[in-house]
């Protein structure tokens, strides 16, 4: 159950609300919770199932740590949680690209487990291994409710695709919270803008991508390509924090307040900058319980430089069981690291807008090594973007070029703080028109926005969301 779908805008969006508002005080933990399970089971009734382990097992984890801190068992508590948490995960998600890469290297035929992956895993797994651990550390108390801790674990709007809630982040809000006209008024407005970038942005820029990716890479032209990339790009960008926009909002209708995962980050003049703007949640997670326990940059450079690469082959193979992501994580690392040496501070010489030209050229090739499944297809289209397999320019590309010119504007607009900054000014303009353009905007286009969203759902046959595959 998407939240760009019929389903979820038409029946359990406003039957689900209605309840949430309808019970007081405690008993919303319970309607969170039993919708949230309800929303998952949709589409994943079985994995109800392994979700409810996951809750349990780092429940009871966080209470063993609670009894045993201090004393040496606390430690093999804690690696039990970690162990467990991770064996899940992995044999969920990693079990036949073992296989089949086993079967590669020995020349086997081991069977194939063929086990769907579930949805959300690699989120909520990330969610309740940061309980444990800050319990270990002290940085968060043990929740001793059961039910409450399944809502932090359970919580349907940012359970499919985050952003990753750190347990002490909301710990306060899990037993009081308030919700009133404006949060509800606010969260409601972050909705329709969430849902105006998946559904009119990303969804149109997904179907260029489509078409172009499925294109013979050889006969492509250079420009046809490059038009692909920056559509993924673009795609992948509003897809996800539209989502991200849409969890955050309903989370605020709920009274909870969730941290923001992007802020703008095509406008990065490097790509250290880049991973600062982009899916901030998981970087956060990464750098506090993987880099920083590593000794970040503490230990000299060259210990800098390695934990930079294991944290970036790590979150290439956090996002998927394929070559090519961890090729995408190494790309990352690569340029992070040479930023770490010299090209950082190069860069900080150089205009800016020289260092937002190298950033956009490494994170469209990054893209392409994301997008493209295997290793062959990825350097077939990095081949066609460098004009090595066909002609530069083509018929197709021109006509691509005019059909999508619009929409390219807009999401290049949409991509950057312009449109905030101009609603800001109005704001704070001293001007009567400004003041009524302001307000007269504020309550007319996110309206505006879900209406035609709705519009293109009800009429659209392509309405997929990328991180659903992570």
């Amino acid at each position: 159950m998407v939240f760009s779908s019929v389903l979820f805008l038409f029946r359990f969006f406003p039957l689900f609300f209605l309840l949430y508002y309808l019970f007081p005080g405690r008993m919303k933990n319970v309607i969170l919770f039993l919708g949230s399970l309800f929303f998952y089971a949709w589409g994943e009734p079985v994995y109800v199932l392994l979700m409810l382990f996951s809750t349990i097992v780092d429940y009871t984890h966080g209470r063993l740590l609670e009894r045993f801190r201090g004393r040496k068992a606390a430690k093999g508590i804690l690696l039990s949680s970690v162990v467990i948490n991770l064996f899940v995960l992995c044999f969920f998600k990693y079990a036949d690209f073992l296989v089949e890469t086993v079967n590669v290297l020995t020349g086997s035929s081991l069977p194939l487990l063929h086990l769907p992956l579930p949805i959300g895993i690699s989120f909520y797994t990330f969610q309740t291994m940061s309980y444990t651990i800050d319990v270990y550390r002290g940085e968060a108390k043990v929740q001793r409710n059961l039910l409450d801790f399944g809502v932090y674990v359970t919580m349907f709007p940012q359970l499919i695709a985050g952003p990753i809630v750190k347990y002490r982040d909301v710990e306060r809000r899990l037993h009081q919270r308030n919700v009133d006209l404006l949060s509800i008024s606010a969260g409601l407005k972050r909705f329709c803008i969430g849902m105006a970038k998946k559904v009119l942005l990303a969804n149109q820029m997904g179907e260029l991508w489509v078409l172009v990716s499925g294109m013979n890479s050889r006969e492509v032209s250079a420009t046809t390509a490059w038009l692909g990339i920056f559509a993924y790009a673009f795609q992948i960008y509003f897809d996800f924090s539209g989502y991200s926009d849409m969890a955050i909002g309903m989370g605020e209708m709920l009274g909870f307040s969730f941290p923001e995962n992007f802020n703008y980050p095509y406008i990065s003049a490097s790509v250290t900058e880049f991973w600062r703007r982009w899916h901030i949640s998981l970087g956060s997670w990464f750098r506090e319980y993987v880099y920083i326990p590593l000794g970040g940059n503490r230990k000299g450079l060259l210990r800098q430089l390695l934990n930079i690469l294991i944290v970036w082959m790590l979150t290439g193979i956090w996002h998927g069981a394929g070559w090519n992501f961890l090729l995408w994580g190494l790309w990352f690392a690569l340029a992070l690291m040479l930023e770490k040496l010299f090209l950082g501070k190069l860069l900080s010489w150089l205009p800016k807008v020289v260092g937002i030209f190298y950033t956009i050229l490494v994170v469209l090739i990054g893209w392409v090594l994301f997008a493209m499944e295997s290793l062959a297809g990825g350097w077939e289209y990095l081949s066609a973007m460098a004009g090595m397999t066909g002609s530069i320019l083509d018929r197709e590309a021109l006509y691509l070029g005019r059909q999508y010119m619009v929409l390219f504007l807009i999401s290049l607009a949409a991509s950057t703080p312009f449109p905030h900054m101009l609603a800001g000014a109005l704001e704070k303009s001293r001007t009567g028109m400004g003041i009524a353009l302001y307000r007269f905007g504020e309550k007319l286009i996110p309206a505006a926005l879900l209406l035609v969203s709705i519009a293109g759902i009800v009429e659209a046959s392509y309405n997929p969301f990328l991180y659903f595959r992570f």
